[in-house]
Protein backbone atom coordinates (compact mmCIF):
# COMPACT_ATOMS: atom_id res chain seq x y z
CA UNK A 1 0.00 0.00 0.00
CA UNK A 2 2.86 2.39 0.77
CA UNK A 3 4.26 1.80 -2.71
CA UNK A 4 0.89 2.65 -4.30
CA UNK A 5 0.50 5.79 -2.17
CA UNK A 6 4.01 6.91 -3.06
CA UNK A 7 3.33 6.34 -6.75
CA UNK A 8 0.24 8.53 -6.63
CA UNK A 9 2.07 11.27 -4.74
CA UNK A 10 4.77 11.32 -7.41
CA UNK A 11 2.22 11.24 -10.23
CA UNK A 12 3.42 7.79 -11.27
CA UNK A 13 1.52 4.68 -12.22
CA UNK A 14 1.14 2.14 -9.43
CA UNK A 15 2.12 -0.57 -11.88
CA UNK A 16 5.50 1.12 -12.32
CA UNK A 17 6.18 0.81 -8.59
CA UNK A 18 5.02 -2.80 -8.58
CA UNK A 19 7.26 -3.43 -11.58
CA UNK A 20 10.25 -2.04 -9.74
CA UNK A 21 9.59 -4.39 -6.85
CA UNK A 22 9.11 -7.45 -9.07
CA UNK A 23 12.17 -6.53 -11.09
CA UNK A 24 14.37 -7.51 -8.17
CA UNK A 25 13.39 -11.14 -8.63
CA UNK A 26 13.25 -11.14 -12.43
CA UNK A 27 15.32 -13.34 -14.71
CA UNK A 28 18.42 -11.91 -16.40
CA UNK A 29 18.29 -10.94 -20.07
CA UNK A 30 21.07 -11.34 -22.62
CA UNK A 31 22.69 -8.06 -21.52
CA UNK A 32 22.68 -9.00 -17.86
CA UNK A 33 19.71 -6.76 -17.05
CA UNK A 34 16.47 -7.82 -15.42
CA UNK A 35 13.22 -8.72 -17.11
CA UNK A 36 9.84 -8.47 -15.45
CA UNK A 37 7.84 -11.66 -14.86
CA UNK A 38 4.22 -10.70 -15.43
CA UNK A 39 1.22 -13.03 -15.12
CA UNK A 40 0.04 -12.10 -18.61
CA UNK A 41 3.33 -13.25 -20.14
CA UNK A 42 3.31 -16.80 -18.81
CA UNK A 43 3.69 -19.30 -21.66
CA UNK A 44 1.36 -22.26 -21.27
CA UNK A 45 2.25 -25.72 -22.63
CA UNK A 46 -0.58 -25.33 -25.15
CA UNK A 47 0.92 -22.06 -26.44
CA UNK A 48 4.40 -23.59 -26.58
CA UNK A 49 3.06 -26.46 -28.65
CA UNK A 50 1.77 -23.92 -31.19
CA UNK A 51 5.15 -22.21 -31.46
CA UNK A 52 4.59 -19.25 -29.15
CA UNK A 53 7.52 -18.07 -27.06
CA UNK A 54 6.04 -15.13 -25.14
CA UNK A 55 7.26 -11.53 -24.74
CA UNK A 56 10.08 -12.55 -22.41
CA UNK A 57 11.74 -14.27 -25.37
CA UNK A 58 11.44 -11.08 -27.43
CA UNK A 59 13.02 -8.86 -24.77
CA UNK A 60 16.30 -10.75 -25.04
CA UNK A 61 17.07 -8.99 -28.35
CA UNK A 62 14.46 -6.24 -28.57
CA UNK A 63 14.55 -4.61 -25.14
CA UNK A 64 13.69 -1.09 -26.35
CA UNK A 65 10.71 -2.28 -28.37
CA UNK A 66 9.62 -4.42 -25.43
CA UNK A 67 9.73 -1.40 -23.11
CA UNK A 68 7.67 0.63 -25.59
CA UNK A 69 5.18 -2.19 -25.97
CA UNK A 70 4.78 -2.70 -22.21
CA UNK A 71 4.07 1.02 -21.77
CA UNK A 72 1.43 0.99 -24.51
CA UNK A 73 -2.20 0.03 -24.19
CA UNK A 74 -1.90 -3.17 -26.24
CA UNK A 75 -0.84 -5.60 -23.47
CA UNK A 76 -3.34 -4.04 -21.07
CA UNK A 77 -6.45 -4.82 -23.10
CA UNK A 78 -6.97 -7.84 -20.85
CA UNK A 79 -4.98 -8.57 -17.70
CA UNK A 80 -5.05 -11.21 -14.98
CA UNK A 81 -6.40 -9.87 -11.71
CA UNK A 82 -3.01 -10.01 -9.98
CA UNK A 83 -1.46 -7.77 -12.62
CA UNK A 84 -4.36 -5.34 -12.78
CA UNK A 85 -4.38 -5.08 -9.00
CA UNK A 86 -0.80 -3.79 -9.03
CA UNK A 87 -1.95 -1.14 -11.51
CA UNK A 88 -4.12 0.36 -8.78
CA UNK A 89 -7.54 0.31 -10.42
CA UNK A 90 -10.43 0.31 -7.89
CA UNK A 91 -12.94 -2.50 -7.66
CA UNK A 92 -16.72 -2.26 -8.08
CA UNK A 93 -18.67 -1.98 -4.85
CA UNK A 94 -19.11 -5.31 -3.12
CA UNK A 95 -16.32 -7.09 -5.00
CA UNK A 96 -12.92 -8.29 -3.75
CA UNK A 97 -9.87 -9.22 -5.77
CA UNK A 98 -10.47 -12.88 -4.95
CA UNK A 99 -13.76 -12.51 -6.86
CA UNK A 100 -12.04 -11.29 -10.05
CA UNK A 101 -10.23 -13.30 -12.71
CA UNK A 102 -9.38 -10.59 -15.28
CA UNK A 103 -9.71 -6.86 -15.85
CA UNK A 104 -10.55 -5.50 -19.31
CA UNK A 105 -9.11 -2.17 -20.48
CA UNK A 106 -6.54 0.31 -19.31
CA UNK A 107 -6.68 3.80 -20.80
CA UNK A 108 -10.31 4.83 -21.03
CA UNK A 109 -12.23 2.42 -18.85
CA UNK A 110 -12.00 -0.79 -16.86
CA UNK A 111 -14.47 -3.66 -16.77
CA UNK A 112 -14.19 -6.72 -14.56
CA UNK A 113 -14.59 -10.45 -15.11
CA UNK A 114 -15.64 -12.76 -12.29
CA UNK A 115 -14.14 -16.13 -11.43
CA UNK A 116 -16.59 -17.90 -13.74
CA UNK A 117 -15.57 -15.83 -16.75
CA UNK A 118 -18.61 -13.55 -16.86
CA UNK A 119 -18.44 -9.77 -16.92
CA UNK A 120 -19.42 -8.11 -13.66
CA UNK A 121 -22.72 -6.33 -14.30
CA UNK A 122 -24.16 -6.02 -10.77
CA UNK A 123 -22.56 -4.40 -7.74
CA UNK A 124 -23.40 -3.35 -4.20
CA UNK A 125 -22.89 -5.06 -0.83
CA UNK A 126 -24.83 -8.13 -1.98
CA UNK A 127 -23.81 -7.87 -5.66
CA UNK A 128 -27.47 -7.49 -6.57
CA UNK A 129 -27.63 -3.87 -7.75
CA UNK A 130 -27.51 -3.69 -11.55
CA UNK A 131 -24.90 -1.32 -12.97
CA UNK A 132 -22.13 0.93 -11.64
CA UNK A 133 -19.79 -1.74 -12.99
CA UNK A 134 -17.56 0.18 -15.44
CA UNK A 135 -14.87 2.51 -14.12
CA UNK A 136 -14.07 5.48 -16.36
CA UNK A 137 -10.48 6.47 -15.78
CA UNK A 138 -10.57 10.08 -16.99
CA UNK A 139 -13.27 11.07 -14.52
CA UNK A 140 -13.21 8.40 -11.83
CA UNK A 141 -16.89 7.72 -12.48
CA UNK A 142 -18.63 4.37 -12.11
CA UNK A 143 -21.15 3.98 -14.94
CA UNK A 144 -23.50 1.28 -16.18
CA UNK A 145 -22.49 -1.29 -18.76
CA UNK A 146 -25.09 -3.94 -19.73
CA UNK A 147 -26.43 -3.55 -16.20
CA UNK A 148 -27.68 -6.72 -14.55
CA UNK A 149 -27.20 -9.01 -17.54
CA UNK A 150 -25.45 -12.37 -17.44
CA UNK A 151 -22.75 -11.50 -19.91
CA UNK A 152 -20.13 -13.96 -21.16
CA UNK A 153 -16.76 -12.48 -22.07
CA UNK A 154 -16.70 -12.64 -25.86
CA UNK A 155 -14.32 -9.86 -26.89
CA UNK A 156 -11.99 -12.02 -29.00
CA UNK A 157 -9.86 -11.60 -30.94
CA UNK A 158 -9.09 -7.95 -30.24
CA UNK A 159 -8.22 -8.18 -26.55
CA UNK A 160 -5.92 -11.19 -26.61
CA UNK A 161 -3.19 -12.98 -28.54
CA UNK A 162 -3.75 -16.04 -30.75
CA UNK A 163 -7.49 -16.21 -30.16
CA UNK A 164 -9.54 -19.27 -30.99
CA UNK A 165 -13.34 -19.41 -30.79
CA UNK A 166 -13.18 -22.96 -29.51
CA UNK A 167 -13.25 -23.83 -25.82
CA UNK A 168 -13.31 -21.76 -22.65
CA UNK A 169 -10.18 -20.05 -21.38
CA UNK A 170 -8.98 -21.37 -18.01
CA UNK A 171 -11.98 -23.70 -18.03
CA UNK A 172 -14.29 -20.83 -17.08
CA UNK A 173 -17.77 -21.27 -18.58
CA UNK A 174 -18.25 -17.54 -19.24
CA UNK A 175 -15.07 -17.25 -21.31
CA UNK A 176 -15.91 -17.57 -25.01
CA UNK A 177 -12.83 -19.02 -26.71
CA UNK A 178 -9.21 -19.51 -25.73
CA UNK A 179 -5.95 -17.64 -26.29
CA UNK A 180 -2.21 -17.89 -25.80
CA UNK A 181 -1.85 -14.62 -23.85
CA UNK A 182 -4.31 -12.06 -22.50
CA UNK A 183 -3.78 -8.67 -24.11
CA UNK A 184 -2.14 -7.89 -27.43
CA UNK A 185 1.44 -9.13 -27.18
CA UNK A 186 4.28 -9.20 -29.72
CA UNK A 187 3.14 -12.48 -31.28
CA UNK A 188 -0.37 -11.28 -32.10
CA UNK A 189 1.17 -9.07 -34.77
CA UNK A 190 4.37 -10.97 -35.54
CA UNK A 191 3.05 -14.52 -35.33
CA UNK A 192 4.42 -17.44 -33.28
CA UNK A 193 8.01 -16.55 -32.43
CA UNK A 194 9.64 -19.63 -30.92
CA UNK A 195 11.52 -20.50 -34.11
CA UNK A 196 12.69 -16.91 -34.50
CA UNK A 197 13.78 -16.72 -30.86
CA UNK A 198 15.96 -19.81 -31.21
CA UNK A 199 17.42 -18.88 -34.63
CA UNK A 200 16.68 -15.21 -35.46
CA UNK A 201 16.09 -14.56 -39.14
CA UNK A 202 13.91 -12.24 -41.20
CA UNK A 203 12.45 -15.33 -42.84
CA UNK A 204 10.93 -16.86 -39.71
CA UNK A 205 9.05 -13.90 -38.25
CA UNK A 206 6.13 -11.92 -39.66
CA UNK A 207 6.45 -8.17 -40.25
CA UNK A 208 3.24 -6.87 -41.79
CA UNK A 209 3.08 -3.08 -42.10
CA UNK A 210 -0.15 -2.99 -44.08
CA UNK A 211 -3.15 -1.01 -42.78
CA UNK A 212 -5.15 -4.24 -42.86
CA UNK A 213 -2.85 -5.71 -40.20
CA UNK A 214 -3.93 -2.95 -37.81
CA UNK A 215 -7.45 -3.12 -39.18
CA UNK A 216 -7.84 -6.64 -37.87
CA UNK A 217 -8.60 -5.10 -34.47
CA UNK A 218 -9.12 -1.40 -35.09
CA UNK A 219 -12.46 -2.02 -36.72
CA UNK A 220 -16.04 -2.80 -35.80
CA UNK A 221 -18.15 -4.66 -38.32
CA UNK A 222 -17.67 -4.21 -42.06
CA UNK A 223 -14.78 -2.02 -43.27
CA UNK A 224 -17.04 0.08 -45.46
CA UNK A 225 -19.19 1.19 -42.52
CA UNK A 226 -18.31 3.31 -39.48
CA UNK A 227 -20.53 2.38 -36.51
CA UNK A 228 -21.78 5.22 -34.33
CA UNK A 229 -24.07 5.87 -31.43
CA UNK A 230 -25.02 8.62 -29.02
CA UNK A 231 -23.72 11.32 -31.33
CA UNK A 232 -20.19 9.90 -31.61
CA UNK A 233 -18.24 7.34 -33.61
CA UNK A 234 -17.90 4.14 -31.63
CA UNK A 235 -14.51 3.58 -30.10
CA UNK A 236 -11.52 2.27 -32.03
CA UNK A 237 -12.83 2.32 -35.58
CA UNK A 238 -9.62 3.82 -36.94
CA UNK A 239 -9.38 1.40 -39.86
CA UNK A 240 -12.93 2.12 -41.03
CA UNK A 241 -12.20 5.85 -40.75
CA UNK A 242 -8.88 5.52 -42.57
CA UNK A 243 -10.60 3.77 -45.48
CA UNK A 244 -13.20 6.55 -45.65
CA UNK A 245 -10.60 9.32 -45.58
CA UNK A 246 -8.04 10.74 -48.03
CA UNK A 247 -5.09 8.71 -46.72
CA UNK A 248 -6.40 5.30 -47.82
CA UNK A 249 -4.00 3.67 -50.25
CA UNK A 250 -1.49 6.50 -49.92
CA UNK A 251 0.03 5.95 -46.49
CA UNK A 252 -0.28 3.18 -43.92
CA UNK A 253 -0.95 3.37 -40.20
CA UNK A 254 2.74 2.63 -39.59
CA UNK A 255 3.72 5.62 -41.75
CA UNK A 256 2.52 7.91 -38.99
CA UNK A 257 2.60 5.62 -35.93
CA UNK A 258 5.20 3.37 -34.36
CA UNK A 259 2.89 0.47 -33.47
CA UNK A 260 5.06 -0.54 -30.51
CA UNK A 261 4.43 2.75 -28.70
CA UNK A 262 1.37 4.20 -27.03
CA UNK A 263 -0.47 6.57 -29.34
CA UNK A 264 0.52 9.82 -27.63
CA UNK A 265 4.24 9.25 -28.25
CA UNK A 266 4.06 7.06 -31.35
CA UNK A 267 4.12 9.73 -34.07
CA UNK A 268 6.78 9.12 -36.69
CA UNK A 269 5.75 11.81 -39.18
CA UNK A 270 4.23 15.22 -38.75
CA UNK A 271 1.46 16.56 -40.99
CA UNK A 272 3.93 19.05 -42.47
CA UNK A 273 6.11 16.21 -43.79
CA UNK A 274 3.44 15.33 -46.35
CA UNK A 275 1.56 18.63 -46.54
CA UNK A 276 4.30 21.29 -46.75
CA UNK A 277 2.27 23.93 -48.61
CA UNK A 278 -0.58 23.81 -46.11
CA UNK A 279 1.91 23.92 -43.25
CA UNK A 280 3.63 26.95 -44.79
CA UNK A 281 0.30 28.73 -45.18
CA UNK A 282 -0.71 27.91 -41.61
CA UNK A 283 2.56 29.04 -40.01
CA UNK A 284 2.10 32.52 -38.60
CA UNK A 285 -1.68 32.50 -38.96
CA UNK A 286 -3.97 33.60 -36.17
CA UNK A 287 -4.92 30.01 -35.39
CA UNK A 288 -1.31 28.81 -35.35
CA UNK A 289 -0.26 31.66 -33.05
CA UNK A 290 -3.04 30.75 -30.64
CA UNK A 291 -1.71 27.20 -30.30
CA UNK A 292 -4.04 25.36 -32.66
CA UNK A 293 -2.42 22.42 -34.48
CA UNK A 294 -3.45 20.41 -37.52
CA UNK A 295 -4.92 17.60 -35.44
CA UNK A 296 -7.14 19.92 -33.40
CA UNK A 297 -9.26 20.50 -36.50
CA UNK A 298 -8.50 17.50 -38.74
CA UNK A 299 -8.54 14.86 -35.99
CA UNK A 300 -11.01 16.19 -33.41
CA UNK A 301 -12.34 13.85 -30.71
CA UNK A 302 -15.30 12.59 -32.71
CA UNK A 303 -15.23 9.14 -31.13
CA UNK A 304 -16.26 8.01 -27.67
CA UNK A 305 -14.92 5.12 -25.65
CA UNK A 306 -15.90 6.07 -22.09
CA UNK A 307 -16.69 9.76 -21.62
CA UNK A 308 -18.02 12.67 -23.65
CA UNK A 309 -16.88 16.10 -22.49
CA UNK A 310 -19.21 18.12 -24.68
CA UNK A 311 -21.70 17.81 -27.53
CA UNK A 312 -18.83 17.53 -30.03
CA UNK A 313 -16.05 16.39 -27.70
CA UNK A 314 -15.55 12.67 -27.17
CA UNK A 315 -12.41 10.95 -25.91
CA UNK A 316 -11.06 9.32 -29.11
CA UNK A 317 -9.68 11.25 -32.09
CA UNK A 318 -11.17 10.60 -35.50
CA UNK A 319 -8.97 9.49 -38.40
CA UNK A 320 -11.26 10.74 -41.20
CA UNK A 321 -9.02 13.85 -41.50
CA UNK A 322 -10.57 15.65 -44.48
CA UNK A 323 -12.96 18.39 -43.39
CA UNK A 324 -16.12 18.93 -45.38
CA UNK A 325 -17.38 22.50 -45.76
CA UNK A 326 -20.48 21.42 -47.66
CA UNK A 327 -23.46 22.64 -45.61
CA UNK A 328 -25.50 19.64 -46.81
CA UNK A 329 -23.06 17.08 -45.36
CA UNK A 330 -23.72 15.42 -42.03
CA UNK A 331 -21.37 13.56 -39.70
CA UNK A 332 -23.92 10.80 -39.02
CA UNK A 333 -26.80 9.01 -40.68
CA UNK A 334 -30.34 10.07 -39.82
CA UNK A 335 -30.71 7.23 -37.31
CA UNK A 336 -27.29 8.01 -35.78
CA UNK A 337 -26.08 4.43 -36.12
CA UNK A 338 -23.41 5.10 -38.75
CA UNK A 339 -20.89 7.83 -39.45
CA UNK A 340 -21.06 9.05 -43.04
CA UNK A 341 -17.31 9.27 -43.58
CA UNK A 342 -17.54 13.07 -43.65
CA UNK A 343 -15.78 15.17 -41.01
CA UNK A 344 -18.15 18.09 -40.67
CA UNK A 345 -17.60 21.55 -39.24
CA UNK A 346 -19.54 20.95 -36.04
CA UNK A 347 -16.84 18.55 -34.84
CA UNK A 348 -13.96 20.36 -36.59
CA UNK A 349 -14.87 23.84 -35.31
CA UNK A 350 -17.50 23.75 -32.59
CA UNK A 351 -15.59 21.31 -30.40
CA UNK A 352 -13.54 24.39 -29.42
CA UNK A 353 -15.92 27.19 -30.37
CA UNK A 354 -18.79 25.83 -28.34
CA UNK A 355 -20.68 29.13 -28.12
CA UNK A 356 -20.93 29.35 -31.94
CA UNK A 357 -23.11 27.48 -34.42
CA UNK A 358 -22.82 25.84 -37.82
CA UNK A 359 -23.69 29.06 -39.66
CA UNK A 360 -20.72 30.74 -37.99
CA UNK A 361 -18.46 27.76 -38.76
CA UNK A 362 -19.48 27.76 -42.43
CA UNK A 363 -18.85 31.49 -42.69
CA UNK A 364 -15.41 31.28 -41.10
CA UNK A 365 -13.96 28.01 -42.36
CA UNK A 366 -12.80 29.28 -45.75
CA UNK A 367 -9.27 30.65 -45.65
CA UNK A 368 -8.67 29.55 -42.09
CA UNK A 369 -5.11 28.38 -42.84
CA UNK A 370 -3.92 31.90 -43.64
CA UNK A 371 -6.24 34.06 -41.57
CA UNK A 372 -4.48 36.78 -39.64
CA UNK A 373 -1.22 36.67 -41.61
Amino acid sequence: MRFVQLARLLGCCALGIAAAVLLLSGAADAQGGKVLPLPSEKVSPQAQAKGYAGPQACVQCHSEKYDDYRASGHPKKLRPAAEARAWGVPLPEGWEWDDISYVVGARWKARFIDTQGYLVTSTGPKKDKPGKNQYNLATGRWVNYEAGKKLPYSCGPCHMTAYSKAGNQDGLPGMVGTWAFPGITCEECHGPGAAHASAPSKTNIKVDKSPAACGKCHIRGAPDKIPAGGGFIQHHEQYNEYLAGPHAGKVSCATCHDPHKRAAVSIRKQCADCHPSQAKNFTGSKMQRSGVTCVNCHMPPGGKSAEAFGKYVGDVKTHIAKISTNPADRMFSDDGKLATGKLTLDFACLACHGSRDMAWALANAKGIHTRGK
